[in-house]
């Protein structure tokens, strides 16, 4: 399965530290949750990642604020690709590990 949508850059604003995410839209967040993936910690799911020329392993996270998952986005990343606050990002995600 992969999975590719555009959303907005955004930063959470809960720690002082500098947490940047971009939320995983409703369809597609639906999809992830109807993965039968074995329970992880925090209900998250691993994800091969790549946006731009950049790949990486992480994990999504699911969020009640957002309505659905979150994907965060590293520093080493967003530099590399030149994105900012509030910029429109281009994601395919692949879970990890599916059956």
């Amino acid at each position: 399965m992969h999975l590719t949508f555009t959303a907005p850059l955004w930063q959470w604003q809960v720690r002082s530290d500098s947490w940047w995410f971009v939320t995983v839209p409703p369809d597609e967040s639906d999809a992830l949750a109807d993965l039968p993936l074995p329970p992880r910690g925090f209900g998250s799911i691993k994800v091969t990642v790549t946006v731009g020329g950049t790949t990486w392993s992480t994990s999504v996270f699911p969020s009640d604020e957002q309505k659905g998952y979150v994907l965060p986005m590293k520093k080493a990343v967003r530099q590399a690709e030149g994105i900012g606050p509030g910029d429109a990002v281009r994601v395919t995600l692949e879970p990890v590990g599916l059956p």
